[in-house]
């Protein structure tokens, strides 16, 4: 079948999934996209050489699959929306504001038994998985610590042009759940379970409820720990960078850039031999491939599930309920000092 996929929403991040599927090979076509800001809904239905519609139900009625790109605090009733038609949904990230709604919209998602996927795109992202495989080397012995940087100019400029991140009435709050719920999910998906974190958070640009620096300490079961450090600033020339460095027993594996890298690494093994190499975006697929890791692009899984009839793909908007239970943790840590805060329960 060729899968007809609707957009609610045309901001950003739609312009981003809308040239993700033009690199994918299951046979789609994009019928529609509806947005208030008729201006970046034109812009976005032009590049995909689909309508404007006038509703959001005019959008579902058209579609076997939306996506849902609006604002946080929309996608509960947009969700909802989807599934009573019983069409397949992939929602963007944060699911909800808070925890208490993402619960709910979660509940909905798997009693409808849709076939549905969340936009935590980085776990498909190559240099991610490129790590992740480094990391489950028994050769390098167990992690020990990681240092995790998430940069990127506050998203109320620039091309992303998205105001509504400055409004917690509709954002939620700022850069820990706006943008470092990717990292948190990350960061268990990389390194496993997560038993506590302690978070402290700040607001520089004079927006509040919305902070824009944040330091967490995030502590696993296997006895490690991780730094984050999460920044929103006004250094308009780094637009979303992510540097990770991962001390093991026996290797130093450190990434730049979460799409393409470049991910290098220093070992030693038990003979104490010693030895270091890197890959980017020209040798990343080909290790991959070797390995049998390359990841399929997050929306060729989700239209790959709808053509076929399911099962729903990972990540799915279950999977992004454990997220937002680190995210409100994490926020709890920070309101209450950075005292540290049990994440054993989701």
């Amino acid at each position: 079948m060729t899968v007809r996929v609707g957009f609610l929403g045309a901001g950003f991040i739609a312009q981003v999934h809308g040239y993700q599927l033009g690199r994918c090979t299951t046979p789609h076509e994009v019928v529609g996209v509806f947005d208030l800001d008729v201006e970046r809904a034109a812009e976005l239905a032009a590049r995909q050489k689909c309508p404007v519609m006038a509703s959001a139900e005019e959008v579902i009625a058209a579609s076997d699959a939306v996506i849902i790109c609006t604002w946080t605090s929309a996608h509960p009733a947009m969700l909802r929306q989807v599934i009573e038609s019983e069409t397949a949904v992939l929602c963007e990230k944060p699911l909800a504001v808070d925890l208490a709604t993402a619960r709910e919209m979660v509940a909905m998602v798997e009693a409808s038994g849709v076939i549905n996927s969340v936009g935590l795109v980085l776990r498909t992202a190559p240099a991610l998985c490129a790590l992740r495989e480094l990391v489950n080397d028994p050769d390098v012995g167990r992690v020990m610590n990681v240092v995790f940087r998430d940069d990127q100019y506050i998203p109320i400029q620039g091309m992303y042009r998205s105001d509504w991140r400055g409004d917690p009435a509709r954002a939620g709050a700022g850069a820990l759940i706006e943008h470092s719920i990717h990292d948190l999910d990350i960061l268990e998906w990389l390194f496993g379970p997560m038993v506590s974190i302690s978070a402290t958070t700040a607001e520089f640009h004079g927006m509040a409820g919305i902070e824009d620096s944040v330091s967490a300490i995030a502590r696993f079961e296997g006895g490690h720990s991780a730094t984050l450090t999460s920044v929103w600033h006004d250094v308009l020339s780094r637009t979303s960078l992510r540097r990770i460095e991962v001390f093991c027993e026996r290797a130093l594996i450190t990434l730049e850039g979460d799409d393409e890298g470049p991910l290098t690494w220093e070992r030693t093994d038990v003979n104490g031999a010693n030895s270091s190499g890197s890959i980017d975006g020209t040798t990343l697929k080909p290790w991959l491939e070797q390995r049998k890791a390359m990841p399929l692009l997050l929306e060729e899984s989700f239209l790959a599930a709808v053509a076929t009839g399911g099962p729903s793909p990972s990540p799915t908007i279950a999977d992004a309920l454990r997220a937002h239970v680190l995210v409100d943790a994490a926020y709890r840590s920070a309101a209450a000092g950075g005292t540290a805060i049990d994440t054993t329960s989701s």
